[in-house]
């Protein structure tokens, strides 16, 4: 990278679901400690003023290779991992990750409208890691019209699954279907079903995406879409709610088919009594 790449700035919207207020701020100083012991830089938590369970993320990385490093650790991973149980993040700047060509066309984190600022509050907390879980009753804030309007940093997850179905294999159910996972900082990564003689190995399209992106490194997730050409909503089968849950925790749920987004669920709403590490 060129000496003109070194400091690096992120910033993430973060909302805490209600209760969790103190858990939010014990994985904030963790985080903070983290950073601060490993050099990766340092984070201010802002607390928006006109809404008290909002904050703003901005991390101050030393430079854009500490970014990377700090992304790729796993007790960075696991405190990620963490905090998307308690709150929900849309990146509104990620000046950090590097540009891959070979990931989807037009793929960019989210940045966020000036009218989304009001209310910004001067106060400070200890810095903390941004990530997510919706505490609005399902409705999608990350998508629509506010990320539409935004031309050229639109994250399509519904358009990534609709491209990924076409390369669906399953020449037995004729039933194709594609997804979309979204990885923490902002990474989308897709997979199809696989269908085999057997039946029994055939592998769902949810899956293939998990596992394609937990091979490529990524530990973190925000969301993921799931597109079947049926007109009622087509929601992930057991075993696939288990491995995202496994992998990926209470995720956001877009489901629809080839023409609009038909539902959208927390994967706690599909999956109430999940088995987990947990439990052993």
């Amino acid at each position: 990278m060129s000496s003109s790449d070194r400091v690096r700035l992120s910033v993430a919207l973060v909302d805490v679901a209600p209760g969790h207020e103190g858990d939010f701020r014990a994985l904030v100083a963790e985080f903070e400690a983290v950073l601060a012991r490993k050099q990766y830089g340092r984070v201010d938590t802002i607390q928006d003023e006109a809404q008290p369970l909002r904050y703003y993320a901005v991390r101050h990385w030393a430079d854009a290779e500490a970014a990377e490093r700090c992304h790729a650790d796993p007790d960075v991973q696991a405190i990620t991992a963490r905090l998307y149980q308690i709150a929900r993040v849309a990146h509104v700047v990620n000046g950090a990750r590097r540009v891959d060509p070979s990931t989807s066309a037009g793929v960019r984190p989210v940045r966020i409208e000036g009218d989304r600022r009001a209310g910004f509050d001067r106060r400070r907390m200890r810095g903390g890691s941004p990530t997510g879980t919706d505490r609005r009753g399902g409705k999608d804030r990350r998508t629509g019209r506010r990320r539409e309007n935004d031309a050229g940093a639109t994250v399509d997850l519904v358009a990534a699954a609709r491209l990924a179905r076409e390369h669906a294999l399953a020449p037995f159910s004729k039933f194709k279907v594609g997804a979309a996972l979204e990885t923490f900082d902002g990474v989308v990564v897709t997979g199809c079903n696989v269908e085999n003689a057997t039946y029994g190995l055939t592998i769902c399209a949810e899956r293939v995406a998990m596992f394609k992106a937990i091979s490529e490194g990524h530990r973190a997730f925000a969301r993921i879409a799931i597109v079947a050409d049926t007109r009622e909503p087509t929601p992930p089968c057991g075993a696939c709610r288990q491995i995202l849950w496994e992998f990926g925790g209470n995720l956001e749920i877009q489901l629809a088919n080839l023409e609009s987004r038909t539902a959208m669920y927390r994967l706690q709403d599909l999956l109430p009594m999940p088995f987990d590490a947990r439990l052993l």
